[in-house]
């Protein structure tokens, strides 16, 4: 719960849709896309878009973006606009780079060499500054402050070996993959197909699903006849509510190309070799709705495994168990279960404040607060609870909970928190507040139960929230393994680095350090080498992982390596 409180948001959700069959299509596209949306809506709330196409040669793109909510930005006119597209991409926004303003809204559209194309973007490349400048050195000018808009910029440089008259989209592709090594799942739609485009650290999620008729959609055996359309999604959430059946998942690396004839693999890009994926753990722990599928198990069953996991590291000696609702609901009743004791519901939470952390406005966050829960008093007045939560993240939310739930006659209030304590910043798309905001790095962190009024707190370990994470997935490997015989597996992965440090490509980091930390401590552009050097060299420290050959920054014309 307290990542609502905290600042700490998701970048954005993507999504697509391809009409299947004979065109113009009888299929409302349009429509898909908004549902789909609105199913992505916890992923950002600041603005949306959509662009359609009607996949002719040259296309026609029709393209409608607004600031807040979805159902704010599309009204039934703008969706009339819209009506005529056989295919489609679209895009809901929370920034981690990037002012919060129209310009910075996806997709984006831009003229290339061989007509228009259109890009939505998930994430956040750890090398955006230094791309930024290549990109000028070409005398490509930029508009915003947004990776997405310099990804659509390097996507329209044409490849050395692409002939004059012929696009070569999967060199461009992979030639953008070459530059930047995470962290991006992509949408990239050109005249009459959509190019699903996952990092080769599959830092982010992407999947794909089947539009087919109603009556179809609980059965099994759907053959290609019965498809409506094809869709691609940041969470297979969205599936449900626009008639989808769950296909697959892109495969970190994997160029996919999206079309009315199917779906088709074009190229993996790998990763450098002994790497292993790295999908963002946090998708798992709060960030996904819990009926989404990532890596073949439900987000909803792996909090639960997190909440039996910490009843066996922390348990406790209480009455009842409750929750922060609700994100924090299925890791409490999986350690109700774990544990023998009953789960009550303690607190009654006002859903139309809304979800506050994904407003950027600190006043805006802590007036949610205030006014969020009420306490069910009877359910827990006399009797001892422990309090399931997804995050303490600066620690200034969950104390007045506890507060206000021994005013109202817990006897003792127990806090047990189903992730590891957040060290390190992100920078990879989580907006994370800076190393000096996280409670875990205060002298306050040495009685943290003092500090926030509880009987006592602890947190799932790291190794407990991997080893939740993977039971599922090691679960499915084995079943897989069985049933066609096949020894192989394939490698599992999950970044860690906000707990640990450790992140997934360090070189990368090491190099762009200088870059990016601005994003967490200042802006770099502003300061003088003096204070650039000592800022990265605090960087350095921060992460833990990083070698001091690595770093080198190059300042005007002059490099300094130390």
């Amino acid at each position: 719960m307290e990542f609502e409180e905290s600042g700490i948001g998701e970048e954005c959700g993507v999504f697509g849709c391809v009409a299947a069959g004979e065109w113009p299509t009888q299929l409302e596209v349009a429509q898909v896309l908004t549902l789909g949306l609105v199913a992505l809506q916890h992923r950002g709330q600041e603005s949306a878009g959509i662009v359609t196409s009607n996949g002719a040669s040259p296309p026609t793109y029709t393209t409608h973006k607004g600031m807040g909510l979805v159902n704010t930005a599309f009204s039934p006119e703008a969706l009339l606009k819209l009506r005529y597209g056989n295919l489609g991409i679209c895009h809901t926004r929370y920034s981690t780079t990037g002012i919060s303003e129209l310009q910075n809204c996806q997709p984006f559209v831009v003229d290339t060499l061989h007509g228009k194309i259109a890009v939505a973007h998930n994430g956040e490349l750890v090398n955006a500054h230094a791309l930024r400048k290549k990109v000028m050195r070409h005398g490509v000018g930029l508009s915003t402050g947004s990776d997405s808009e310099l990804i659509t910029q390097l996507l329209a440089f044409t490849p050395p070996m692409e002939e004059l008259d012929s696009p070569d989209w999967v060199a461009r592709i992979k030639n953008l993959m070459t530059e930047t090594p995470t962290s991006y799942s992509l949408l990239v739609m050109f005249k009459d197909v959509i190019y699903a485009v996952r990092d080769p650290y599959g830092n982010r999620p992407l999947c794909i699903g089947r539009l087919v008729p109603i009556s179809k959609l609980h059965t099994t055996g759907v053959g290609e006849e019965d498809t409506e359309g094809w869709v691609v999604s940041s969470e297979s959430c969205s599936f449900q509510s626009i008639g989808a059946k769950y296909y697959r998942e892109v495969l970190p690396g994997e160029i996919v190309q999206i079309s009315r004839h199917g779906v088709k693999t074009l190229s993996v890009v790998p990763r450098p070799e002994g790497d292993l994926p790295a999908f963002c753990i946090f998708e798992y722990v709060y960030f996904a709705r819990p009926d989404s599928i990532f890596e073949g198990q439900m987000v909803y069953t792996v909090r639960q495994r997190c909440g039996r996991q910490l009843a066996i590291e922390a348990p406790t000696d209480v009455d009842v168990v409750s929750t922060v609702p609700e994100s924090a609901t299925p890791a409490a009743l999986g350690y109700a279960q774990q544990s023998g004791l009953p789960y009550i519901e303690v607190l009654c939470k006002n859903r139309y404040v809304g979800r506050t952390f994904i407003q950027p406005n600190t006043r805006l966050r802590q007036l949610g607060v205030a006014k969020k829960f009420g306490a069910l008093t009877d359910n827990f007045a006399g009797k001892r609870v422990v309090l399931i939560d997804d995050s303490i993240v600066r620690g200034n939310t969950i104390s007045p909970i506890i507060k206000l739930l021994k005013e109202a006659g817990a006897t003792e209030v127990h806090i047990r928190v189903a992730s590891p304590p957040i060290k390190f910043p992100c920078y990879m798309g989580i907006n994370i507040p800076t190393k000096e905001e996280l409670i875990a790095n205060k002298p306050e962190f040495q009685d943290i139960a003092g500090y926030i009024g509880a009987d006592s707190v602890k947190y799932l370990t790291v190794e407990g929230l991997v080893s939740a994470v993977q039971e599922g997935i090691a679960s499915l490997q084995e079943k897989d393994n069985i049933s066609s015989c096949n020894k192989s597996s394939r490698k599992v992965g999950h970044c860690t680095a906000c707990l640990t440090g450790k992140y997934p490509v360090p070189d990368q980091v090491c190099s762009s350090l200088i870059i990016l930390v601005h994003r967490h401590f200042l802006h770099i552009l502003e300061e003088e080498e003096e204070q650039v050097i000592m800022r990265t060299q605090q960087c350095r420290e921060t992460t833990g992982y990083c070698k001091q050959e690595y770093i080198i920054i190059t300042w005007g014309s002059s490099h300094r390596s130390f």
